[in-house]
């Protein structure tokens, strides 16, 4: 099979149960020592109030760069297969979790199945994506807008920078 042609494609990571900070860095590891993903950006770390379900505790969210040479669906299978092997357990809609990896665009492609939905749906109304995605792609397009200016019509209350340092994924 001949080789593929990489693509960059944005992920979301968070997490609010055990140590949610030291869970995203072991994910990104993985993806960056997969043979068909590398990662190249890496937001800041930042600690966000819970969206959706509001009675748990704050969550820890990123976003990163990756270049693939997978489809979307075999990215978002790695994504999940990292998801499982941390012991990410699917119990309840937006409820805690030690992990989430989120497939948020793949190069400019749109694409809708009944798996996975490319730009990720509500990506642009949720400010724990939008402000870690523009510290590393504030000029990306998405629906026709920059991320710059989906973030500039969001609330970013509540969000804070847990690490600054855009590798402390690394350490």
């Amino acid at each position: 099979m001949p080789d593929m042609e990489w693509t960059i494609a944005a992920l979301g990571l968070g997490g609010n149960i055990g140590d949610p900070q030291a869970s995203m860095a072991q994910a990104l590891k993985l993806i960056d020592e997969d043979a068909d993903c590398g990662v190249l950006a890496v937001s800041k770390l930042y600690r966000t109030p819970p969206w959706g379900k509001i009675d748990q505790a704050d969550f820890y969210n990123c976003c990163a760069l990756v270049k693939t040479r997978l489809q979307p669906l075999a990215l978002l299978d790695r994504c999940l297969e990292i998801e499982r092997g941390m012991k990410r357990v699917r119990i309840e809609r937006w409820g805690p979790r030690t992990i989430d990896i989120d497939v948020l665009t793949y190069g400019d492609v749109t694409l809708q199945s009944e798996r996975i939905e490319i730009p990720h749906p509500r990506m642009t109304e949720r400010a724990f994506v939008m402000v870690p995605l523009a510290d590393i792609a504030a000029g990306m397009v998405i629906k026709g807008r920059a991320v710059s200016q989906w973030l500039s019509g969001l609330s970013a209350e509540g969000i804070v920078e847990a690490n600054k340092n855009p590798l402390w994924w690394r350490v």
